[in-house]
């Protein structure tokens, strides 16, 4: 697959479990799970390439002895996540009229 493809697509995933609500690493990737394939070395760099443009903040708190890093989408992310959407739609609306939803 693409790259630039992917990493939309795994932008777009990862703002839809944010879009469920704040949450940490390890608990998104459990959310995305069956949606697609994520691991710590692809997410972390994702959500620091999201808080540095603004579409997710975070909080750090302590969790059982330990400090984690809590995200949040911001009104720009879901402002993203729509986007992503709609671009996913059409490429699916795209796949059906070629593929007749078939592979």
């Amino acid at each position: 697959m693409d790259i630039q493809l992917k990493k939309g697509i795994l932008d777009v995933c990862v703002l839809y479990a944010l879009s469920k609500g704040e949450s940490y690493g390890y608990k998104i990737i459990s959310d995305l799970e069956g949606i697609i394939e994520i691991s710590e070395s692809t997410l972390y760099p994702i959500l620091r390439r999201l808080e540095v443009g603004g579409f997710v903040v975070t909080r750090t708190a302590a969790y059982n002895g330990r400090l984690r890093r809590y995200y949040k989408i911001t009104s720009l992310g879901y402002e993203k996540f729509s986007a992503g959407k709609a671009d996913l739609l059409e490429i699916n609306a795209i796949y059906k009229k070629i593929f007749g939803g078939r592979l």
